[in-house]
């Protein structure tokens, strides 16, 4: 249990981890046998928190969390209150704040609170006074504490249970590893010894995350790219950690929603974040030369796949509604043909979003990713310089961004193929990618003038390929020959039309 004297300004160094599946009792039993914890007695605790914020969650938005939590049982509680505030930066491994005090019961307790971070967060009451709860969570929690050569300490925490809000219930099954003494590489080389066992997952999202996204319906919603916070002045390899960081933190955040979530954009969003993080490797190529990351060979089932339902979803929900009244033209026995392939393709979809569930709960997978979480959380370590200095910046970020344009501009011109197209829409991706996580080291008008023209090559030459996809795929299903010869008309159609472009 973290209990710590009012005074301390401890840091809370832990690396989070979801376990993916549907049976959490059995992954429990699974993670207990393995050999880095079977001979290790564990405790068990029941743990019920409340969590509070203002009604337009002022503390949300500052990176702060305030929880009360119920350790025991109703008859026999002890009260225990918490703060917690983070940089607010997406990584699976988290160091924050954190001032935890016994309280009386359950009622937030101010005094507790007055040698601690609140004092420059609430300096006159006003917040503290606007407080209420938002959601609980609850869950059984097992505790092993696992002591390693060198001397540090680890204490391995599953949760399992659920966060509540509104109503609403998400269920909660995650392995928390926090250092208690040592540093970080401990929490890794645990993390991928118990990884070889049981599929691991690094999480981004805290249960105070989740449960403020349950309580606003938003929990499964997908997650968009967001600027990654450059606070100058930074190295150059800093500077890469932090874009790259908030691009992987994109991909990992919308594949774990993908577990529990239907929603198309959730994979296009995994997708997008992959492609970014790609982007940002090779935006950043000089700067990872001595530093590169580790392969990702296991992942490519898995992103392959994410890679096949996105064609099928685009083909569902946007390609083949969009062009159906030109099959179809009002009579009833083609409208017939024309649902039954939508059907068909629905069916597909479905199949191969369980498909990618399973493929999730490979511990290779998991073991993938955590070694990429790992590389990111170093990268800064391998540093030999110092700081640049903000004008410095500016002009590489001109320079890498100029020759970007330079290279779309030169496809753009010999794009006579469809594969020469193709390459002209990867390089509108990566200018538009690399631009927007350089904003703020870029002019304005710099900055307008690549995105807008990146967007407008990836709409047309994108439009071209999703019909040639939604062609291929229904090709595949061999069920209405007439509907393929129509799809491939507008195919050779939409080709004819961006040969013919300027």
């Amino acid at each position: 249990m973290k209990s710590r004297p009012h005074h301390s300004a401890p840091q809370e160094v832990e690396l989070k981890l979801s376990l993916p599946g549907p049976h959490a009792a059995e992954l429990a039993k699974r993670l207990a046998q393995l050999p880095a914890l079977a001979r290790r007695k564990p405790s068990r605790l029941s743990l019920s928190n409340i969590y509070f914020d203002t009604p337009d969650q002022a503390l949300r938005q500052q990176g702060v969390a305030l929880r009360l939590r119920r350790v025991g049982s109703e008859a026999d509680p002890r009260w225990l209150q918490t703060l917690k505030t983070s940089s607010g930066e997406r990584s699976a491994l988290s160091q924050r704040g954190e001032w935890e005090s016994p309280v009386a019961g359950p009622a937030l307790d101010r005094a507790a609170l007055a040698h601690t971070a609140w004092t420059g967060i609430d300096p006159d009451g006003r917040l503290f006074a606007a407080l209420a709860p938002c959601f609980v969570t609850r869950f059984e929690r097992t505790l092993w504490l696992v002591r390693r050569r060198g001397g540090s300490v680890v204490e391995v925490a599953l949760d399992i249970g659920q966060v509540e809000a509104n109503g609403k219930q998400a269920p909660i099954c995650e392995l928390e590893l926090e250092l208690k003494a040592g540093d970080s590489t401990a929490l890794f080389a645990l993390a991928h010894q118990l990884g070889r066992g049981v599929a691991l997952l690094p999480a981004n999202r805290s249960k105070a995350e989740r449960g403020f996204l349950l309580a606003q319906d938003a929990l499964d919603l997908p997650q968009r790219a967001q600027r990654a916070p450059l606070v100058l002045p930074l190295s150059r390899l800093e500077l890469a950690q932090r874009v790259l960081r908030e691009m992987f933190g994109h991909f990992s955040q919308n594949l774990e929603a993908l577990g529990t979530s239907d929603d198309p954009e959730v994979v296009h969003q995994a997708r997008v974040g992959w492609r970014r993080f790609r982007s940002g490797l090779r935006l950043f190529g000089k700067t990872l030369a001595l530093s590169q990351p580790p392969a990702w060979l296991d992942l490519q089932p898995l992103l392959a796949g994410l890679g096949a339902l996105r064609d099928l979803d685009v083909a569902v929900t946007e390609t083949l509604p969009s062009l159906a009244d030109g099959y179809t033209l009002g009579d009833v026995g083609r409208a017939q043909a024309w649902q039954a392939v939508l059907a068909a393709l629905t069916q597909a979809a479905a199949a191969q979003r369980q498909q990618l569930r399973q493929s999730q709960q490979a511990p290779a997978v998991g073991l993938c990713l955590l070694a990429l979480t790992e590389w990111l959380e170093n990268l800064s370590a391998a540093d030999n310089g110092g700081p640049v200095q903000r004008g410095a910046l500016r002009r590489w970020a001109r320079r890498r961004t100029g020759r970007l344009q330079q290279r779309l501009a030169q496809a753009h011109k010999q794009a006579d193929t469809p594969q020469q197209q193709h390459r002209v829409r990867i390089l509108a991706k990566r200018l538009r990618y690399g631009v927007e996580a350089l904003r703020a080291l870029l002019p304005r008008h710099q900055a307008d003038t690549c995105i807008e023209q990146a967007s407008q090559l990836q709409g047309r030459l994108g439009q071209s390929r999703d019909v040639a996809q939604a062609s291929a795929l229904v090709v595949a299903l061999a069920l209405d020959r007439h509907i393929e010869a129509y799809l491939q008309g507008v195919a050779v159609g939409f080709k004819a039309g961006l040969g013919s472009a300027p």
